[in-house]
């Protein structure tokens, strides 16, 4: 399948908020979304689009929303990704991993120097597809999540400027 990257649009902020329900991403719902990509110059909100007719039903295939902040540990800055989710019909085409690629490569015009992110302890697919892209767990956060309740995998990815 073919698709491509482009920044997230006001009116694409409904499929992503079905997207993030369907796949039970922490919930920002459609103000939190809106808030960041009005408000927040360090966001990076991205979104994969199809570009043939398989994909054309919908605008949005997946979505990944992050934010460039000051480093709490290490001199400079960092991307914290938030959410990152692919519509469960176009699972498996490498919408995800070419999402966080985007991102880190954003994130690295932005001055980042590192890539992060938080992935429940269940979510077997998605940790294997952050270790293939050079994530390392690198913390747990005990009942991190919540509906259901889980712990949650600190992962970090060293970026390179």
């Amino acid at each position: 399948m073919r698709f491509y990257i482009a920044h997230m649009l006001e009116l694409d902020i409904p499929e992503v908020v079905e997207i993030e329900e369907i796949s039970n991403l922490s919930r920002w719902g459609y103000d939190g979304y809106l808030s960041d990509l009005v408000y927040n110059p360090m966001a990076i909100m991205i979104v994969a689009r199809g570009d043939e007719p398989a994909a054309m039903t919908r605008r949005v295939l997946g979505f990944l929303v992050g934010r460039v902040v000051p480093s709490a540990l290490h001199s400079g800055d960092e991307l914290h990704i938030n959410n990152v989710g692919t519509h469960p019909d176009f699972r498996r085409f490498g919408i995800g991993r070419k999402l966080i690629q985007e991102a880190n490569t954003y994130a690295t015009s932005y001055g980042a120097l590192r890539s992060t992110l938080e992935v429940r302890a269940s979510n077997l697919p998605a940790q294997q597809l952050y270790l293939n892209l050079g994530y390392q767990v690198a913390g747990r956060r005990r009942n991190y999540y919540s509906e259901p309740e889980e712990d949650g995998l600190f992962m970090e990815k060293w970026l390179t400027l």
